[in-house]
Formats: C-alpha cells, structure tokens, sequence
C-alpha cells in the first residue's frame, strides 16, 4: 500500500518514512502543497498523512485536492496545530483522524493500519491451504489461529493467494509490490522474502507445502 506523506519538517519525513517502510508500506512525500497535489494528480495512494502548515501553503487545501480527486482515500492530519477550530476544520474536511504532535509512532501506526483495513471493502475470503486470509479486517489465521506479519509479508500472501495455482514469477511480485516505488529488488532479496513468509504460515520450512519453489521460474501456491 501506498502512503503520501505532506510534511515540512525534515527530521518527521525521515522518522515516518523509515517506519512505514519498515512495515512494508511505500511511501512518498512533500514539504509543499502544489507539490503534493500534483503528485494526487500523478498517481494514487492508499492513505494521506498531512501536516496542516506547510513549507508553501496548507495540509487543509491538499486535504481538499484529495477529497476531490480521491474521494474513497482515508485521510489523516498529524499536525502541531492542535487546537479546537483546527482539529474541527480537519474533521469536517473529511479527514477520519485528527493527531496532535508529539505523537506516538507505535499509535500512529495502529491508527494508520486500522484506517486501512476499514477501507479495504468487503473482499471474500481467501484460503491457501489450512491458511485463511480475510481482506477486509487484514487478518491471517491458520487452524482457526491469527498469524501475526508485517504490511510486507501480508501483501505477498495476498498476491499468491490472488493467484493461487499460478506461477508467480519474482518479476511480478516486483511489479507488485516494489515497482512502483522506483526500487530494484534482487532476487536474493525475494528469496529471503518467501523464507520469512513460510516461516510464518508453514508447519516445516523447510519443505514448504502452501507455497513451493518452482526452479528457475519463481513460485507457486496452491489451495
């Protein structure tokens, strides 16, 4: 999933970027609003995080780029001004949260993921193996257990699930979940990927039955 990121402060853009990324979310930013308006204009996002003032201009009019160019997109404020005219303006715009700085980055991204998984839809249920995956509230559970894993790690299940008895090749699970960020993934990198996933979801490792290596080509689940 893709955030954008409109914030003026260089050393929050650095923080916030590095923990998203970290749970596998791609991020993109801005210190200014004409620049983040035409980067909604460019491409799409899963979830804006504004700060209200900004380097040249207001979080509040791209708020407003966002409501009419995405309409469906969750967006939250995360922002110093904090006071009861703007944490209403924020609200009535159509932003679904309103956080005031300093802020803590572990609920920030509780609050982050929540606001995901409520705007997800209502996706059926998908099975590979004894492992069940439920898109709307994100979850992932094994014989009736939830299994814990990152933003990453659950988007590449959701990618073998969507495509349960095909190759996936690593080229397409590039195009899917790096490509648009402009990264270069080794396949090395992948590899180690898929060893962290089965150690989630399989009962051996290393004799993988939910998603196999097919030599040479990439890999394969099946249900």
């Amino acid at each position: 999933m893709r955030i954008l990121l409109v914030e003026d402060d260089a050393a929050i853009v650095a923080a916030l970027s590095n923990l998203l990324e970290s749970e596998g979310y791609e991020v993109a930013s801005s210190s200014r609003q004409d620049e983040a308006v035409g980067l909604l204009e460019s491409s799409s996002y899963d979830l804006a995080l504004l700060d209200v003032s900004l380097e040249q201009g207001s979080g509040f009019a791209v708020c407003a780029a966002a409501r009419e160019k995405a309409p469906a997109m969750p967006v939250m404020f995360l922002t110093a001004s904090d006071d009861e005219y703007s944490t209403v303006a924020g609200l009535d715009m159509g932003a679904i949260d309103y956080i005031a700085k300093p802020f803590r980055a572990r609920e920030l991204l509780a609050r982050i993921n929540a606001a995901l998984r409520r705007t997800q839809g209502t996706a059926a249920q998908l099975v590979l193996g004894d492992v069940e995956i439920d898109p709307v509230s994100a979850t992932v559970r094994k014989r009736g257990s939830e299994i814990v894993l990152s933003a990453l790690e659950y988007r590449l299940l959701l990618l073998f699930a969507q495509h349960a008895g095909s190759l996936v090749s690593r080229e397409r699970m590039r195009n899917a979940l790096w490509d648009s960020a402009g990264e270069y993934v080794s396949d090395n990198a992948i590899n180690v990927y898929i060893k962290r996933l089965r150690e989630r979801i399989e009962d051996d490792p290393s004799d993988p039955k939910i998603i196999v290596t097919v030599r040479g080509l990439g890999y394969k689940a099946g249900n």
